[in-house]
C-alpha cells in the first residue's frame, strides 16, 4: 500500500510538472495612463553580481540601446504589497512597453525556477493592478515562488512617476496568493485555476454584481460549470477576492476583452497537454511499469 502511494504520488507530480510549463501569454486592453516611457529592468536586491549578470543574459538587457535599470528591495515589497521587507529577492523582470490595444505578455524567461506561478496567473494579477500594453519578461538565477516579481514591476512604474493604485496592488498581489494556493490543492493545476479566476472575472464583467451575495453566486456558479469542488474555506476565500474586486474601481467591461485572450491561452495549454502523443506515450510507459510492479509484489 506505502508503495502504490508513492508511486500515485510521483505519477501526479509528473502531470503536474508537464502540465505547468509556462509559455508566453497575452492580454489586449486600452488603458494608456500607466504606460511606460521606455525598457526597464529591474533586478532583485538579494542577487549577487554574478547572478545580476545571469539575470541581464537572460533578460537580454544588452539587446536595447537604452533601458533603464532599478533595484527592487525588501522595503518596497513592504510599501507596495505590505509585504515582509526581510524577503529574499530573486525574482527579477524587464518591462517593454507597447503601444495602445498591444495588451499584455507575460513570458517567463527561466520556468524551471518559478516553482508557484504561471504566465497566466502573472498575467491575471497584473491586470488587477492596473498594468497594460507591456511585454513583461520574468526571471531568477534560482527556484524562486515567483511572487517577488510583481513587486519589481510595480516598482518600475513608481520609478517612472506611473505609480500605480496601492489597493489594487495588494488585491493583485492576494489574488496571487490565492492562485498558487489552489493550485497546490485539491489535484488542480495551474491551467485550472488560471481558467476558474479567468471564468470569475469574465462573468463579474458580464453581469456586473452589486452585493457580496451576487459574486457568492458568480462563484458557485463558475465552480460548478467546471466541474471544481473546493472545501469551504477555499471557496469563501474565493468569494472574499472577488467581493474586493467588485468594490474596486476597475472597468470590468475592459477587463473582459483581455481576459478573453488569457482564457484562449489557457484552452490551447490544456489542450496541447491532452493532445501531446509524447505525454501520453509517458502515461503508457508509466502504467506498464506499475503493472509490472505490483506482478513483482504478488508472485
Amino acid at each position: 500500500m506505502k508503495r502504490f502511494g508513492a508511486i500515485s504520488i510521483a505519477v501526479l507530480t509528473i502531470v503536474v510538472l508537464i502540465v505547468g510549463m509556462a509559455a508566453p501569454v497575452s492580454a489586449t486592453g486600452n488603458n494608456t495612463e500607466t504606460q511606460l516611457p521606455a525598457p526597464i529592468v529591474v533586478y532583485g536586491e538579494t542577487l549577487s553580481q554574478s547572478q545580476k549578470e545571469e539575470v541581464s543574459s537572460l533578460l537580454k538587457v544588452n539587446t536595447h540601446e537604452q533601458i533603464k535599470e532599478y533595484t527592487v528591495t525588501g522595503e518596497d515589497l513592504a510599501e507596495y504589497i505590505n509585504g515582509d521587507p526581510n524577503s529574499g529577492m530573486y525574482s527579477s523582470a524587464k518591462i517593454i512597453p507597447q503601444q495602445k490595444g498591444k495588451g499584455l505578455t507575460i513570458d517567463i524567461v527561466t520556468p524551471a525556477n518559478i516553482t508557484q506561478v504561471s504566465s497566466e496567473m502573472y498575467a491575471n494579477a497584473l491586470l488587477t493592478a492596473g498594468v497594460e500594453n507591456a511585454k513583461v519578461f520574468v526571471a531568477s538565477p534560482v527556484k524562486v515562488t515567483g511572487h517577488s516579481a510583481l513587486s519589481g514591476i510595480y516598482k518600475a512604474y513608481d520609478a517612472e512617476g506611473k505609480q500605480l493604485d496601492k489597493e489594487r496592488m495588494i488585491l493583485a498581489n492576494d489574488e496571487l496568493d490565492v492562485a498558487t494556493d489552489l493550485a497546490g490543492k485539491e489535484g488542480l493545476s495551474q491551467e485550472e485555476v488560471s481558467r476558474l479566476l479567468t471564468e470569475i472575472k469574465k462573468a463579474i464583467a458580464e453581469q456586473n454584481p452589486a452585493t457580496k451575495e451576487e459574486v457568492e453566486q458568480i462563484v458557485k456558479e463558475q465552480l460548478n460549470a467546471l466541474g471544481i469542488s473546493l472545501s469551504e474555506s477555499d471557496r469563501q476565500m474565493l468569494i472574499d477576492l472577488f467581493n474586493r474586486m467588485r468594490n474596486l474601481n476597475i472597468d470590468f467591461n475592459q477587463v473582459q476583452s483581455q481576459l478573453e485572450d488569457i482564457a484562449a491561452k489557457v484552452e490551447d495549454k490544456l489542450g496541447e497537454i491532452v493532445n501531446d502523443e509524447g505525454f501520453w506515450n509517458k502515461v503508457q510507459d508509466f502504467i506498464n511499469n506499475l503493472l509490472n510492479l505490483l506482478k513483482g509484489l504478488f508472485s
